[in-house]
């Protein structure tokens, strides 16, 4: 029995189009499950018309009376999938960036654990270790159960999660007690894992050193707008850093206009610009934008 109106029915179609996205782009395991149901019934609901709420409060709304035409439900068809196509191409988007922004957060202890190692400081070596140890626990466990879409298709992927936590966890004893040296050659073998495991799933290092710069990028802006010289030229040293490792996997055009409007706002501070801050500011996170969107 119908006792919904075409209101209800969007709506419907909203939730249950969010909520296949979710189940599809978003969570794994049970979640994915859940979801998938919630959007199977809520779909269903949408298409007969009713609403289970309504029939326990003994509701209608005066929409329910009209007839649902051909041409409204093929409105809803057409808005679920206009809903559904955007969706989706947000969602394989921005899961991949989170992907990149989680790898790029554990891969910072790794690559300072490397160093210490590889410097053989013993203080240092052990607390980035620990550092590291809990950092990749967070990131193995999220990414253990669920794969991003751009992950879906990677058969080896959950394997070589568990063979670099082998080298992580195996090399405890010899962070603490052993030789650092060894230690430091053992931590090596993890990057050849991480970087196979990125290119077979289209991540370019272009597009890890990009969100990596990211981060260091917002600090310059963000002084760079409140006139903040003392934090330009603090916050500059660590992007400069991070722009480095950009410019190692491309330097065209578009990537030196980067560089140029970050060297351009150090520029402006040590010329006592304050002034004209901002608008350099801007004119570097558009040139970052023009870049990150097409080559991300």
């Amino acid at each position: 029995m119908k006792n919904e109106g075409i209101i209800e029915r969007t709506i419907q179609t909203t939730i249950s189009a969010a909520l296949f996205l979710g189940a599809f782009f978003w969570v794994g395991g049970i979640w994915q499950v859940v979801l998938l149901i919630l959007a199977a019934m809520v779909g269903t609901f949408a298409i007969i018309g009713f609403c289970p709420i309504y029939a326990l409060i003994g509701k209608g709304t005066a929409c329910s009376i009209e007839k649902i035409t051909k041409g409204r439900i093929l409105f809803l068809l057409a808005y679920a999938f206009v809903f559904i196509s955007a969706g989706a191409y947000g969602s394989i988007f921005f899961t991949k960036k989170i992907f990149v922004e989680d790898f790029n957060a554990m891969n910072k202890d790794y690559k300072q654990t490397l160093f210490e190692t590889g410097q053989e400081k013993r203080n240092q070596s052990k607390e980035n270790y620990d550092k590291l140890v809990s950092s990749y626990a967070i990131f193995e466990d999220k990414y253990l159960a669920y794969h991003p879409y751009s992950l879906l298709s990677d058969a080896s992927f959950n394997t070589d999660l568990k063979k670099i936590e082998g080298i992580i966890l195996g090399a405890k004893e010899g962070v603490y007690n052993g030789d650092l040296k060894a230690m430091h050659l053992e931590f090596e073998k993890v990057r050849p894992i991480t970087q196979d495991i990125l290119k077979r799933n289209g991540f370019s290092m272009l597009a890890i050193t990009l969100v990596d710069f990211h981060d260091a990028m917002e600090k310059v802006l963000d002084k760079a707008n409140t006139k903040d010289t003392a934090g330009v030229i603090t916050a500059y040293d660590e992007a400069n850093t991070k722009l480095s490792a950009v410019e190692q996997e491309a330097n065209d055009e578009e990537i030196q206009a980067i560089r140029n409007n970050l060297d351009g706002i150090l520029q402006l501070v040590r010329e006592n610009k304050t002034d004209q801050l901002s608008a350099k500011a801007a004119e570097l996170k558009s040139s970052f934008i023009k870049v990150y969107l097409v080559r991300g």
